[in-house]
C-alpha cells in the first residue's frame, strides 16, 4: 500500500465539529495528513508525522477538504452567448432557452456530448472540485435522458434524472401527457443511471400537481429527491420538497418566512438525523449571470437553516465551474461570512448529496483535498478571479 504525507500545513480546514479551533471550519494549524488506499488515515502535528512513501510540502499553505459541487447541467451540446448578451443589454431571463440546449443536445452524437462532460468535469477538477453531482435535463426523450445519465455516470456517481426540466415542445399543448411519459418510460430508462430525481417546479415548467406525481414516481423507483425551488418567483417548490423529505432544494431566491421556517425544521428535528435535513442549495452563478437578485443566505443561516453552495454550471443561465467563483459571490453578494461560504461549499454539498465521507477531512473520509497558494481559506473571497488551487488530491491521487 502506497502511503502519501502532506506536511508543513499552515491551517487546514477539517469541518469536524469540536477539531481545533472553534467555528465550523474546524481549523487545525501547523498539521499533516498521512492518506493511504484512498482515504485519510491520520491527521496530526507535523512534528509527530509518520513516514510515508511519498511527501508533499504544503510549505505553510491551507489545506481544505475537496469542493462538493451539488447541482451542475454538465450533459449539453451548443453554446447560448448570445442569449447572456442579450440578458447583458436588459432582456430578463424566463428559463425558455433551455429549448434551444435541448436542441442541439438532441442532435448531438454521444461522442460529441461525451467530450463536453469530460471538458467541463476537468475544468471543475483544476479549480478543486472533487464531487460534482450531474443532471440530465437537456434531451427530453426517453431515448435522450437515458443516454445523457449514462454519459453522466462515465465520471460521478452523483447523477440526477431531470427529465421534468421544461415541457417540450412536442407537447406543448400536451402538459399530462409528458409528465406521463416522464413517470413510464423515460423514467424506467433513466433510473438504472441515476442516484437522484429532480423537478423544475417554476412558473413555465412544472406545477406542484405535476412535480409531486414525478417526484413520488421518482421515490418509489428508489431514487432520491432534489427540487429547483422559487428561483423566478415565490411558490410551492420549497413546501413541496420538505414535504417529500428532499435532500435539497435548489436556488431559493424567493422565500417567505414560510417557507425558510419549514427548511429550518428539518434542519433543527434531531432525533430523525441528518438524513431527514432538507439543504438549501444556493447558486449565485446564476443570479451574477441572470442579473436577479441574489438569495438572502443570511436569513437562513440566522434561521438555522443547513446551506449548500453550487455553482448550477449549465450553458445558459450560469455558464461556471468555479467553486471558488461562487464561494466569493456568496461572501460579497449574499452576507456569508468566509467560513460559511467554505462550509457551504464542502461539507454543505455533501450533505446536499447525503454523503459524510466527502466535504470533510477525518480518518476514514475519502482523501479529496486541495492545496491552496494562499495561507488561509480568507483568500478564496479575498482575492477572487485569483487561481488559488495550486494541488488537488482526489481519492489520494494527485490530479
Amino acid at each position: 500500500m502506497v502511503s502519501l504525507l502532506v506536511d508543513n500545513i499552515g491551517e487546514l480546514v477539517t469541518n469536524v465539529s469540536g477539531a481545533g479551533e472553534g467555528g465550523p471550519l474546524g481549523l487545525r494549524r501547523r498539521v499533516a495528513v498521512l492518506v493511504e488506499a484512498g482515504e485519510v488515515a491520520w491527521i496530526g502535528p507535523s512534528r509527530d508525522a509518520p513516514a510515508a512513501d511519498r511527501r508533499i510540502d504544503a510549505e505553510g499553505a491551507a489545506v481544505l477538504p475537496g469542493f462538493v459541487d451539488s447541482h451542475a447541467h454538465l450533459v449539453f451540446a451548443g453554446d447560448r452567448a448570445a442569449e447572456f448578451a442579450a440578458r447583458m443589454a436588459g432582456q430578463p431571463y424566463t428559463g425558455g432557452g433551455i429549448r434551444t440546449t435541448v436542441g442541439a443536445t438532441r442532435a448531438a452524437t454521444d461522442d460529441e456530448l461525451r467530450a463536453t462532460v469530460r471538458r467541463l468535469r476537468g475544468e471543475a477538477l483544476r479549480q478543486g472540485t472533487t464531487t460534482i453531482e450531474i443532471k440530465s435535463g437537456y434531451g427530453l426523450t426517453v431515448a435522450d435522458e437515458a443516454r445523457s445519465l449514462r454519459i453522466a455516470a462515465e465520471v460521478t456517481t452523483e447523477t440526477t434524472f431531470l427529465g421534468a426540466h421544461v415541457v417540450p415542445p412536442e407537447y406543448a399543448d400536451r402538459p399530462d401527457d409528458y409528465v406521463g411519459l416522464v413517470c413510464g418510460p423515460m423514467l424506467a430508462a433513466a433510473a438504472p443511471y441515476a442516484r437522484w430525481v429532480d423537478v423544475f417546479c417554476e412558473r413555465g415548467a412544472f406545477d406542484v400537481d405535476h412535480a409531486r406525481a414525478i417526484l413520488a414516481c421518482g421515490q418509489a423507483a428508489g431514487l432520491g429527491v432534489r427540487v429547483h425551488a422559487n428561483q423566478l418567483g415565490p411558490g410551492p417548490g420549497v413546501q413541496l420538497g420538505v414535504e417529500l423529505g428532499a435532500a435539497s432544494v435548489d436556488h431559493c431566491t424567493h422565500l417567505s418566512d414560510a417557507d425558510v421556517d419549514a427548511l429550518a425544521s428539518t434542519t433543527m428535528d434531531w432525533l430523525s438525523g441528518p438524513e431527514s435535513t432538507t439543504v438549501a442549495t444556493l447558486l449565485p452563478g446564476a443570479e451574477f449571470s441572470t442579473r436577479s437578485p441574489y438569495p438572502d443566505a443570511r436569513r437562513l443561516l440566522d434561521a438555522g437553516v443547513t446551506v449548500a453552495l453550487a455553482t448550477d454550471c449549465n450553458p445558459g443561465s450560469s455558464y461556471t465551474s468555479s467553486m471558488p467563483f461562487c464561494i466569493a459571490l456568496a461572501v460579497r453578494e449574499m452576507r456569508m461570512t468566509p467560513a460559511e461560504a467554505v462550509w457551504a461549499a464542502t461539507a454543505g454539498g455533501a450533505r446536499a448529496l447525503r454523503r459524510d465521507d466527502i466535504g470533510v477531512l477525518r480518518p476514514g473520509a475519502r482523501a479529496d483535498l486541495i492545496v491552496l497558494d494562499a495561507p488561509s481559506h480568507l483568500h478564496l473571497a479575498y482575492r477572487p478571479g485569483v487561481p488559488l488551487i495550486r494541488q488537488v488530491l482526489h481519492n489520494g491521487v494527485v490530479q
